[in-house]
């Protein structure tokens, strides 16, 4: 027994799913990128942190003005101060934050690391 196919105005419809390359090409991107991309942004968020951390509190500028000491393509890093606890957090947006502490006669030192 042979088989028919059903007339054209009863067939489904194939919907065209193409915007699922390009996502499944960005999430590949992603992974492939994350764990080099995070390590950058800790270390980066870390020699801010410290850069900054000793600019304000051994060299006594101000925050905004420790930011002429950056290297070039550290636009992102965020610097915040806790004058209280003499210590600078530096944030690089999602993806890390360190902190620098200043001691009196040791200088600024970072947190312990999250490994």
């Amino acid at each position: 027994m042979a088989t028919v196919n059903p007339p054209a105005s009863r067939r489904i419809p194939r919907r065209r799913r193409w915007w699922l390359v390009p996502l499944l090409v960005a999430a590949g991107a992603l992974a492939w990128f994350w764990q080099p991309l995070n390590g950058y942004a800790g270390v980066g968020a870390a020699y801010g942190a410290r850069v900054a951390c000793s600019c304000r509190f051994e060299g006594g500028r101000s925050l905004g003005d420790c930011r002429k000491d950056f290297e070039p393509g550290m636009e992102l890093i965020m610097l915040s101060e806790d004058a209280k606890a003499k210590s600078v957090t530096a944030r690089f947006p999602l993806l890390a934050s360190e902190t620098a502490i200043y001691r009196e006669g040791e200088g600024c030192r970072l947190g312990p690391w999250k490994d």
